[in-house]
């Protein structure tokens, strides 16, 4: 635990990039190979379920440290974040150990599963062993809320750097659904045949935001295709078994049944990258956002949903053909195959190509973005006709041109404080509209402002505070913000009967009045729109 630890400080307390590359590469090659295996999979967001509930690790801190739990609790409220509030309270260990992550893990596993006696006992025991950082981590595991200031591309830039090995296939062996109790660090990183795993899918390509697409150069160097809203997903379909994962790595096969079909009718061999979306066969559209989102958290799916909401594959790319890999391959050549592939498919098939849009000049694909909305797409995908597709966000290949945001004026009526470095600031806001002389909540958000800004408006909740409710303030209905937002939809849950998706705060209107806010029939007119 040491050695991990070690290998946090260096990476929290570094702002280079090099740095913290340096660290891990070091760190990998010198750990012992259960701790690394494990460190990967915590870098990659394989993090161990919660061991104890945050409740109980509260009350047992509180009295290891001899604290009444009013004062742990504004302790907490201080630091604005739980397993770094207990190991500073907690006082200096009584004994020391040499035991490695891969232990401390397997620890927490089998405490998850004593009675709760056992529990404190052994938690209790563990912070006796253990110094300030390594409490941290152990308290981060235990709660399954460890992250890092690490991104997975940097992660294999460094695993690249001690083991010799190229970046793009150890992306590739990192992908799927391996954990540290399936796999070990020969299999996972150095075995001939790592890449066998007929689930695998690829690393995905990310693109970058676009502003002007004049910066792109000559328009005949440039495939565009909507932007999609929806689910960006892979489907896999080797050894007679098909496979749909999510952007985030995981594993979605069986929340969409209706694309089994496919392992009948595609070839074998196959991998392509797409969107999934909620299709209405009616309009030959995809449905909002919400229709979708019906079904994402869901593990089986009844057929009233599967009838109202059933899911098609808009297939971007062709990444594996005929069990080759073929990402190396220009994207023109990629998507020809892609096409021929799927214009062999019966019509009935939840998949299809998304279509490639014709344009001669960028004033003629700006008006075509313009439509959108309508098309119920986020905006437009720029692709390089020659480039190859690539792991993770790589500039220059792949760009997204994304409508500008939705808009409305909203009045701040409740604050609340926000976690961690602003845990002494009021980050997080509920915003009304005015619906005839009342304001209606209709969103939250807590980005959009710079430090200097939360400071201001903290500074003014202080002052006008009207009530609170626990953590929450509510204040004079005085202050405007421009909430920006991606897409609104029916919501019976708010009281404002709408819900927006990706709400942010794109500025402070302190040039506008109170009165002056957007009201609830402007939200209905946005949803009548583009609802």
């Amino acid at each position: 635990m040491k050695d991990f630890a070690a290998l946090f400080r260096a990476i929290d307390q570094s702002t280079r990039t090099t740095s913290k590359v340096a660290a891990l590469a070091d760190y990998f090659r010198t750990a012992p190979e259960e701790d690394r295996v494990w460190t990967i999979a915590l870098f990659s967001g394989r993090r161990p379920k919660r061991a104890v509930t945050t409740t109980r690790l509260r009350e047992w801190a509180a009295e290891r440290a001899n604290l009444p739990l009013w004062l742990f609790e504004d302790s907490y409220s201080v630091v604005g974040d739980l397993a770094e509030t207990i190991a500073l309270v907690l006082p200096p260990p009584e004994s020391e150990s040499d035991l490695g992550l891969s232990y401390w893990i397997s620890y927490l596993q089998d405490i998850a599963n004593a009675d709760e006696d056992t529990r404190k006992a052994r938690v209790l025991a563990a912070w006796d062993q253990l110094d300030t950082t390594e409490r941290l981590l152990f308290n981060k595991l235990m709660t399954g809320g460890f992250r890092i200031g690490v991104s997975q591309k940097l992660m294999t830039r460094a695993l690249a750097q001690a083991t010799g090995k190229p970046e793009p296939e150890l992306a590739h062996r990192l992908m799927g659904d391996w954990t540290p109790a399936s796999t070990d660090w020969h299999t996972l990183i150095e075995a001939a045949d790592s890449a066998a795993d007929a689930s695998r899918p690829y690393p995905f390509y990310l693109a970058h935001a676009l502003d002007d697409p004049e910066t792109l150069g000559t328009p005949g160097d440039w495939l565009a295709e909507w932007k999609w809203d929806g689910i960006r997903a892979q489907l896999i379909h080797r050894e007679g078994a098909h496979f749909i994962w999510s952007r985030g790595e995981e594993l979605m096969t069986d929340r969409f049944p209706e694309l089994a079909m496919l392992r009948d009718v595609l070839p074998d061999g196959t991998v392509i990258d797409g969107e999934l979306v909620a299709w209405d066969a009616d309009t030959g559209a995809p449905q909002p956002f919400a229709a979708l989102q019906k079904r994402i958290g869901r593990k089986s799916v009844p057929k009233a949903l599967l009838r109202d909401a059933p899911v098609l594959l808009l297939a971007y790319d062709l990444l594996e053909h005929g069990g080759q890999d073929i990402r190396d391959l220009p994207f023109a050549e990629r998507h020809a195959q892609l096409d021929a592939t799927l214009a062999a498919l019966p019509d009935d098939a939840p998949l299809r190509p998304s279509p490639l849009i014709a344009f001669d000049t960028w004033t003629d694909l700006a008006a075509i973005r313009a439509e959108a909305r309508a098309n119920r797409a986020e905006g437009l995908m720029l692709k390089r006709a020659d480039g190859p597709y690539l792991s993770g966000r790589k500039r220059g290949g792949w760009w997204k041109w994304k409508l500008e945001p939705l808009t409305v004026d909203g009045v701040m009526i409740y604050a609340q404080a926000g976690h961690g470095r602003r845990a002494n600031l009021f980050t997080d806001f509920t915003f009304a509209v005015w619906d005839g002389p009342d304001l209606v909540p209709f969103t939250k958000a807590y980005s959009g402002l710079s430090d200097s800004e939360f400071a201001r408006i903290t500074a003014w909740v202080n002052r006008n505070t009207m009530q609170r409710f626990g953590p929450v303030r509510q204040v004079t209905p005085h202050h405007v913000f421009e909430i920006a937002f991606e897409g609104i939809q029916q919501s019976p849950r708010h009281k404002s009967g709408v819900a927006l998706r990706f709400p942010r705060m794109a500025r402070w209107r302190e040039d506008k009045s109170a009165t002056q806010a957007n009201t609830l029939d402007d939200l209905l007119e946005l949803l009548r729109l583009y609802g």
